[in-house]
């Protein structure tokens, strides 16, 4: 949908240090400054657009009577990665910086997104955590995200491995075709041989089907042990970095993160990400609000 009139809301195209956005703005004035909402959509980092989540944001923006910025990020393959994080960091830092613009109060914006906008969400949180010349973002919303690509042998991915649009198979050859990577290493990954053993010790601390709830875990069976392939690994680093799988970061990151909240849903192989990071989250005194769509699908 292009922007139109709306009668609750003034919409308008921007561009945000060269990234496009679209903001939405209530039209009833506030007696005080406004919240605010960067929204980043999902589609792999390759699918997607302003356009395709339009009525999403405006929801959003009429029912939190909030100014929302949802961000047009590049798209991959046309726009190698990690264009499209880097791109949904610049609009955060330049909206955290000019938010008083737009009548909203910088210290009461949050970051939103679903799927890989989850993922964008997560990583922006954690790349600014440090950071001490813009305001601290409020809050993160992390709608069934993807949080890591060192094990797709959880019980979310056996138990939704057939699960129609976003099977475990489909997942892996996304995020290849994401990297612009050869698929032929789909099967290697999905079986773990891109992980050297050292990595898999190092982060069992963090990724672990023992973490999972009992009552999502019926059914679960440990798989088998594989061989490391030095090739495929060398080939595909990038699914080890934090930029890609924010589960991986140390908790001196995760620590100072903000307050999160967290939707998962029962049918969708992304489910267990969204637990591991909220006990993360948890075990590093981050105050964690969890939704579970008991049928929900991704």
């Amino acid at each position: 949908l292009p922007a139109c009139r709306d009668s609750k809301l003034f919409i308008k195209d921007l561009h945000f240090d060269e990234v496009p956005v679209r903001i939405y703005l209530p039209r009833v004035p506030s007696a005080s400054k406004q919240r605010g909402v960067i929204f980043f959509h999902g589609g792999c980092g390759m699918f997607g657009s302003i356009r395709s989540y339009e009525r999403i944001c405006r929801y959003i923006a009429r029912k939190s009577d909030s100014v929302v910025v949802s961000v047009g990020y590049r798209l991959s393959p046309e726009y190698k990665y990690p264009a499209q994080t880097l791109d949904c960091l610049t609009a955060t830092v330049h909206f955290l910086k000019t938010a008083e613009n737009y009548g909203v109060d910088p210290d009461r914006i949050i970051v939103c997104g679903d799927s890989a906008g989850g993922a964008f969400t997560a990583t922006v949180c954690q790349e600014l955590v440090n950071r001490r010349d813009i305001p601290k973002i409020r809050a993160q919303v992390l709608i069934y995200p993807f949080l890591q690509a060192l094990n797709f042998n959880l019980p979310s991915h056996q138990k939704n491995a057939f699960t129609a649009f976003l099977s475990r198979e489909r997942t892996v050859r996304f995020i290849l075709k994401y990297l612009n990577k050869d698929s032929s290493m789909k099967e290697a990954i999905l079986a773990g041989s891109h992980v050297p053993e050292s990595m898999n010790l190092k982060y069992r601390k963090w990724i672990n089907p023992d973490f999972i709830p009992e009552i999502f875990k019926l059914g679960y069976k440990p798989p088998l042990p594989t061989s490391f392939l030095p090739h495929v690994h060398e080939e595909t680093k990038e699914l080890l970095e934090t930029r890609l799988s924010p589960l991986l970061a140390e908790d001196a990151v995760v620590c100072c993160l903000p307050d999160t909240c967290i939707i998962t849903c029962q049918h969708d192989v992304l489910r267990d990400d969204g637990l591991l990071y909220k006990k993360r989250l948890e075990d590093n005194n981050v105050k964690v609000t969890w939704h579970h769509m008991e049928e929900g699908f991704h």
